[in-house]
């Protein structure tokens, strides 16, 4: 992690920079009230096989003058779906490949990391995006960086304190999506689909729903991330689970809208 270590020099601001394949999002934070200042959604769309990701990645930085300025903290958010949760019980840092493997194809190349969630005894290990962390070196010198997972799953851990009820949360992304079920602070199921049409995304949540025996008519499912009611994988939710609702955001940043804080959930929260 990059900071000031002058109180001087100290400006008082964060950066939180979320990467995936499809492009990035960023958020500027005040630290002293621990509030985000700006938003920002860039998606890259489509390009060219041969165009490197880190050039596209620069045209950003030079299109926005807040990803150049200074900052006491940097913190880059990979998302992708190239991770997976550990007990601290089960877990080996010498073995984060081992833990992969179960759910991704893996190479002898890839260079494994894990983020500790250490208030719930587990760790998330995953494949970061290194080229993407080699093009950061270069713009910020150091800082932190963690799994988007890491900040979803610690967050719905938290905000289930005290609540018996086993609820499935389901937060979309653009080519992929995350299924976690929680019971007062204690995942019972976290796993990630690709999916294409909306006929994919309910059987793989009725999938799991039916792995956990939770019946369609009674469990509750809530929808955060890229979704609103408009959504055709809400509306095709809406039609197979009776209790479904987009992910209240109400408690969240009154800064933002209802949809900016839903869809930028993990970003906000970093």
């Amino acid at each position: 992690m990059w900071q000031n270590t002058s109180v001087i020099d100290k400006m008082y601001r964060k950066l939180t920079v979320q990467v995936s394949l499809n492009g990035l999002s960023f958020a500027t934070f005040d630290t002293l009230t621990n509030k985000p200042l700006v938003i920002q959604k860039i998606t890259l769309g489509k390009f060219e096989k041969n165009t490197r990701i880190e050039d596209l990645f620069n045209d950003a930085f030079l299109k926005y003058p807040e990803l150049k300025a200074g900052y006491d903290e940097v913190v880059i958010v990979h998302s992708n779906n190239l991770s997976t949760f550990v007990p601290t019980a089960l877990f080996d840092e010498e073995y984060l490949g081992s833990y992969l493997q179960f759910n991704t194809k893996v190479f002898e190349t890839d260079f494994f990391a894990f983020d500790q969630l250490e208030k719930h005894e587990m760790n998330n290990v995953y494949i970061p995006y290194v080229n993407m962390n080699n093009f950061f070196i270069d713009q910020f010198g150091s800082f932190d960086y963690k799994h988007a997972n890491t900040i979803l799953v610690e967050k719905l851990l938290d905000i289930s304190k005290n609540n018996d009820e086993r609820k499935m949360f389901v937060h979309v992304s653009e080519t992929h999506f995350e299924i976690v079920v929680i019971r007062n602070q204690k995942l019972e199921l976290y796993n990630s689909f690709d999916y294409k049409t909306p006929e994919d995304f309910i059987y793989y949540i009725l999938f799991a729903a039916e792995q956990l025996h939770l019946n369609p008519e009674h469990f509750k499912l809530e929808l955060l991330g890229n979704i609103n009611e408009e959504s055709p994988l809400f509306q095709m939710a809406f039609k197979y689970v009776r209790n479904v609702s987009l992910f209240n955001v109400n408690f969240i940043f009154n800064s933002f809208s209802e949809a900016e804080n839903r869809e930028h959930f993990i970003l906000l929260h970093s």
